[in-house]
């Protein structure tokens, strides 16, 4: 049985949606017409966005609530955490703690003679994951996508308290 949306429910799976989509056309917007090249951390805070917008987009066609507003919750916690993530990012890259993994690189392994690929791999960037690329008023990006994303997550739930 069809259940209808509450003001808030309607504003919660609207951020569900739509925070993560945003964040990660500004993840590629930065990558592909910025030139910054995502380091290892910056790929793992992306995974938790793709994996949110399923259940939030699926959400907006589920009927019963119940199942609607665990879509909404799930995807809340998906989006939260991308953002702990990003705090784990941004303190390596603050250092406030060491990092989880080597630096990584953007070597495009395919087609070519063993000479080719060495070619490329001596001149691909090494992108350090301990260093901001980019920052804001001292906040990288891995900081921003830590406040969007847990700010996000927490109104997301806040909404959905409010909607029972």
């Amino acid at each position: 049985m069809a259940t209808p949306r509450t003001r808030n429910e309607t504003r919660a799976n609207l951020i569900a949606f739509f925070l993560p989509l945003a964040l990660l056309a500004g993840a590629w917007g930065s990558q592909l017409f910025g030139g910054l090249y995502p380091c290892e951390m910056c790929h793992w805070q992306r995974w938790p966005h793709y994996a949110a917008l399923v259940p939030a987009f699926a959400a907006f066609f589920v009927a019963q609530r119940s199942i609607r507003g665990s879509l909404v919750v799930l995807a809340a916690l998906l989006i939260a955490v991308s953002g702990a993530i990003g705090v784990a990012h941004a303190g390596v890259e603050y250092g406030w703690w060491q990092g989880f993994t080597a630096c990584t690189s953007t070597v495009d392994f395919s087609g070519g003679s063993a000479a080719d690929r060495l070619n490329a791999i001596l001149k691909a960037p090494v992108i350090r994951c301990d260093v901001a690329q980019w920052t804001l008023g001292g906040i990288s990006l891995a900081g921003f996508n830590a406040i969007f994303s847990l700010g996000g997550a927490a109104a997301i739930l806040v909404l959905m308290r409010k909607a029972r």
